[in-house]
């Protein structure tokens, strides 16, 4: 990442990032376990990940529409972005099993083409216009500079020790550079946990009833894009859902 993006975003502190050391972690890897357990909990994560982005469907109507039942008294926008949802999720836990999940622009812009299809402007590919976050002045970097700051902050992320800690990192770097028109943190916490399955470890699912305080969380790292705080409450967050 060039100096210039580095100083302006501070997203990846390296030595942040490895104070979290193998002996931090209790958890174990366990491949056959933490894949069992998130398709387990596929509808949960999915409900859950729709809320966080302002989805009104109860999980009862979730659960429904996933058995493939019609469930009224919703936009069909609202079950468009289930569905895709679904089909996200899908799409990451084949590539899980099948050895096929890579941190590279590929696969992040094949679950982008799931995560939004008929939802944003365009899906799949890495958006051509500026966009704003609500709730914060920070602005996003330009198109133009997208694929070098993607480039260069997987390299930096090969640098990171810890699977848990460059999975949370890699969402906290796609959800403030917003590399698509929409679909950010979905798509980014799809990339997270395909990390986490990948190196044995269970995924992350923050819950609905987190909303404000994650909400919250995310803001006061759009506006002072350092990521020392949101990166300690996610990690306190996943370690006590994992304990």
């Amino acid at each position: 990442m060039g100096t210039e993006n580095k100083e302006k975003l501070n997203i990846f502190d390296l030595k942040l990032l490895n104070s979290f050391t193998e002996s931090y972690f209790k958890i174990k890897p366990n491949f056959n376990l933490v894949t069992f357990l998130a398709k387990k909990e596929r509808i949960d994560f999915i409900y859950n990940t729709s809320a966080l982005e302002g989805n009104p469907m109860t999980f009862p109507e979730v659960q429904t529409l996933l058995e493939g039942i019609t469930v009224g008294g919703h936009k069909l926008s609202d079950e468009q972005q289930i569905l895709n949802q679904n089909k996200s999720v899908q799409l990451l836990y084949d590539m899980v099993e099948k050895k096929d999940f890579t941190i590279d622009k590929s696969t992040f812009c094949k679950l982008h083409h799931k995560v939004a299809f008929e939802e944003a402007l365009n899906w799949g590919k890495f958006r051509t216009g500026q966009i704003r976050i609500g709730g914060t002045e920070f602005k996003p970097p330009v198109p133009g500079n997208l694929d070098s700051i993607f480039q260069n902050g997987l390299e930096i992320l090969e640098e990171v020790d810890h699977p848990i800690v460059k999975a949370l990192s890699f969402f906290l770097f796609g959800a403030i550079n917003q590399f698509f028109w929409d679909g950010n943190k979905r798509t980014s916490r799809l990339m997270m946990n395909g990390i986490l399955l990948s190196s044995g470890f269970p995924i992350l699912n923050i819950k609905a009833k987190d909303k404000l305080e994650f909400n919250t969380k995310m803001v006061a790292y759009y506006d002072s894009q350092k990521m020392e705080d949101i990166l300690n409450y996610l990690v306190m967050y996943y370690l006590k859902q994992n304990k």
